[in-house]
């Protein structure tokens, strides 16, 4: 049971770190693994285990090993992977709202946004 309580913790604490290098929030990476924001706060503080499929998702999404969230190799030797900047919030906001606009309204945004 102690265990399991260790990986949990060192799983959380892995992702964390990797989420703020990334200058990311707990809900950018709820989002983008598919898992509500709650449940990935309660993974990140070691309070619950991730699934095996929801640990290899925040593995690609925040750039760690998975034997490194494990602690199956030393934490940092794998150096963490490098991503484009993020946009600011206020940008992900607005790509959020856009994506589910029709084809049309999606031109007219981006005329607007050209002429800004």
């Amino acid at each position: 049971m102690t265990q399991g309580i260790s990986l949990a913790v060192t799983i959380g604490a892995t992702a964390k770190a990797a989420r703020q290098v990334r200058k990311l929030t707990q809900a950018d990476v709820a989002e983008r693994v598919g898992t509500a924001s709650e449940a990935y706060g309660r993974m990140e503080r070691g309070l619950c285990m991730p699934s095996v499929p929801t640990l290899t998702t925040m593995a690609g999404v925040l750039g760690f090993s998975t034997d490194e969230a494990l602690g199956l190799e030393a934490s940092g030797t794998t150096p963490l992977q490098p991503h484009p900047p993020e946009p600011p919030p206020a940008l992900r906001r607005l790509l959020r709202c856009a994506q589910d606009l029709p084809a049309d309204k999606v031109r007219l945004l981006a005329l607007l946004a050209a002429k800004l």
